[in-house]
């Protein structure tokens, strides 16, 4: 019988094998097709055991099942379910209409898998082997389930719209001839994307992908020793969460959004390449608990231009490459002091965040280091989004302590002079962050001066009227400048007096004008 004919009666194609005709009887019936032998080592679809014509199928019969397959039986709905098949040959559905749910589950694809621009209402292929899996522009109306499978060649999802779910929950995935494990960009999910203790060695790419509710990569493995990126995904949306965290190890494995309990087995998010999520839009968090970053000296971990309500840097601490923050817009900056690269590994210019959140210990001296590190050369700026912040919180004295660390930095790119000219200013008033500090020294000068005085040779200058000798109020008046307090011009001074007058009238303008540029400074911040 020729294709097609009598298919729409269901009669059986005379061409077919055994295996093939217990298919075609299972697609009608809407039952599973299970052709696995009890044996593990034998059924492990991944191992190296040969499967026989006794479980081999023409990807051909296959297609014809999906895209022009016979009637159900009566009261039954068509569905192809398959267990422990092989697939002989490409399996090629391009374009094409697929209206049966289709659910492979421990299968050998002998080829490639070809499904660009197809139409699915739910694909299913869980722990199957498949060379290569090409599904550009592939569109589900449900979900397309890809958990443990083993991509020997790469998965391409360029452009394709997934309608609720996308798991890839602990696949296998290689590189393709271009690198790249898996090619998702333009990807469109409805809902969740979930890619938990998935293993890629390659680029995994999403840009300008969008995802309708959550991104995890629990547990993943990222590895792509080839070129800089093993995670490539600007310009990517997250209506809810980005997770790059553990996953609970046990049975069953603790996935699909589930944090793991204290005491529990996990394994944490690991990539060893740079990971580019430039400009990415994160309706609620990312989220880096315990992630692990092994990068190279030319790696990086970029966050440009992020946005999200929260970022959770809580990793360890990357060895090599660099973390850079630029331009990122945060709410909330959850992290501890130990996940922070060192100096010259940390890129904050224009990062913009409100509320500091620290786990763990983080005193306000390593906070110092921390933007310190981000500033290989002198930049106001992390010093002053920090002291806002903190004085937002109410943590003033915090935040001056922000503003004088800044000065000192900004000392030592001046010149000589200024250099200097700082340096009095910190050692009489830092800088005017703390006031108080120039009323000890006045006290001080002036209490040292109305001593050295009381001793002085002093004739006045008219002899017939003259204001009584006070060394006190001499010492001041000279301390004093610019208020008069009818001293000074009153009393001769001769020798050395003369030069510890001049000494005491200097070191009054230089307090005078610090206490004046501080003050300056402390209105400009209020």
């Amino acid at each position: 019988m020729t294709e097609g004919a009598g298919i729409r009666a269901g009669d059986l194609p005379d061409d077919l094998t055994a295996t093939e005709a217990g298919m075609w009887q299972a697609f009608r019936n809407g039952s599973v097709y299970d052709l696995r032998g009890g044996d593990a080592v034998v059924d492990d679809p991944h191992g190296g055991h040969p499967w026989g014509p006794e479980r081999s199928v023409r990807a051909r019969i296959v297609a014809w099942l999906l895209l022009d397959g016979p009637p159900a039986l009566a009261g039954r709905v068509s569905s192809l379910k398959l267990t422990g098949v092989r697939i002989v040959d490409t399996l090629d559905l391009a374009g094409g209409t697929i209206v049966p749910f289709v659910e492979l589950k421990g299968c050998r694809f002998e080829k490639e898998v070809l499904l660009p621009e197809a139409h699915f209402t739910t694909l299913r292929l869980v722990d199957c082997s498949v060379p290569r899996l090409e599904a550009a522009r592939v569109h589900t109306e449900g979900d397309l389930h890809l958990p443990r499978c083993r991509f020997q060649g790469g998965v391409r999802l360029t452009d394709a719209h997934i309608g609720t779910d996308l798991l890839l929950n602990q696949a296998v995935v290689y590189r393709d001839r271009r690198g790249r494990s898996i090619t998702a960009d333009g990807l469109n999910v409805g809902q969740d994307l979930q890619a938990e203790m998935l293993e890629s060695h390659g680029e995994l790419s999403l840009r300008s992908a969008t995802v309708g509710v959550s991104l995890s990569l629990r547990g993943a493995r990222l590895a792509n020793p080839y070129t800089r990126l093993a995670l490539n995904a600007p310009q990517l949306t997250v209506e809810r969460t980005l997770y790059l965290t553990p996953a609970g190890v046990g049975n069953p494995l603790l996935t699909s959004g589930t944090t793991p309990a204290r005491g529990t087995r996990v394994q944490p998010f690991e990539c060893r390449g740079g990971v580019r999520l430039d400009d990415g839009r994160f309706g609620d968090a990312v989220d880096l608990d315990r992630a692990r970053f092994a990068l190279d000296d030319d790696q990086e971990l970029s966050l440009l231009r992020v946005q999200t309500p929260e970022l959770r840097f809580l990793g360890e601490r990357p060895e090599r490459g660099k973390v850079v923050l630029s331009g990122a817009r945060i709410v909330n900056l959850v992290d501890r002091g130990t996940s922070w690269p060192g100096p010259g590994n940390l890129h904050m210019g224009g990062f913009a965040y409100e509320n500091l959140v620290p786990q763990d210990a983080f005193p306000l001296a390593r906070r110092l280091e921390w933007v310190a590190a981000a500033t290989a050369e002198y930049n106001p700026e992390p010093y002053e989004r920090l002291a806002a912040v903190l004085r937002n919180s109410g943590e003033d004295e915090d935040a001056r302590e922000v503003l004088l660390a800044k000065q000192r930095r900004r000392r030592e790119t001046l010149p000589l002079a200024a250099k200097l000219w700082g340096y009095a200013q910190d050692w009489t008033v830092a800088y005017g962050y703390r006031p108080g500090r120039a009323a000890v020294w006045m006290a001080v000068l002036w209490a040292a001066a109305s001593l050295a005085f009381a001793h002085a040779s002093h004739p006045p200058v008219n002899k017939d009227g003259h204001p009584a000798w006070n060394p006190s109020l001499f010492a001041l008046d000279l301390l004093l400048p610019v208020i008069d307090l009818g001293q000074v011009g009153q009393w001769q001074l001769s020798g050395a007096w003369q030069w510890l007058s001049a000494v005491v009238i200097l070191l009054g303008w230089i307090l005078a004008t610090t206490v004046a540029a501080g003050a300056t400074r402390l209105l400009r911040r209020s």
